[in-house]
């Protein structure tokens, strides 16, 4: 099997099975604690909030965005690209991609930093009353900013051997709807 098919495979997988988990999760937890605290009015899931904005919501977005990239639904505006020559547009494509990958190269040390300190300091994040270890949630974040890198690598490649498919232009206007 193809190197590109399995990574879009894990891709698809954490973004459709791990964060839909995470959002179904988000819903359980947010009607339990609203029937029990305006109905039974008592708290059911203490910490329900931190749960969700510290747990919930950062796997749903670290898992979703490098499937959202590999498959281009990140708004581009590409009105200006489109108007150059072909070219001239697979090296501004060329150029951006770099910069991107340098830009997230950067991002990627950091947040490998900021993991790998929080693991060796057994940090913890405070859920209702109880204090859990963050690094399952921390670990992620660099995984998707690799996850991502990667992708843009495989973009600069194929820019740079002129394997880029173009987004859809209208006819009317020369604005691109990549979405």
């Amino acid at each position: 099997m193809n190197f590109w098919k399995s990574l879009g495979r894990i891709e698809g997988g954490m973004a459709s099975v791990g964060a839909g988990l995470c959002l179904f999760a988000m819903i359980v937890i947010t009607v339990i604690s609203v029937v029990g605290r305006y109905v039974l009015q008592q708290d059911l899931v203490p910490g329900a909030y931190n749960l969700i904005e510290r747990v919930a919501f950062p796997l749903i977005v670290f898992w979703a965005v490098p499937m959202a990239h590999r498959e281009a639904t990140f708004p581009r505006f590409d009105m200006v690209v489109l108007a150059l020559s072909p070219r001239l547009r697979r090296g501004v494509y060329v150029f951006v991609g770099l910069v991107e990958i340098a830009i997230y190269a950067v991002v990627m040390w950091y947040v490998l930093r900021f993991t790998w300190q929080g693991i060796v300091d057994d940090r913890t994040m405070q859920i209702g009353a109880d204090f859990w270890p963050i690094w399952p949630v921390l670990v992620m974040m660099p995984l998707a900013f690799f996850l991502m890198m990667l992708e843009m690598g495989r973009l600069v490649w194929n820019d740079m051997r002129g394997e880029r498919e173009d987004p859809p232009s209208s006819d009317n206007d020369n604005v691109s709807a990549a979405f």
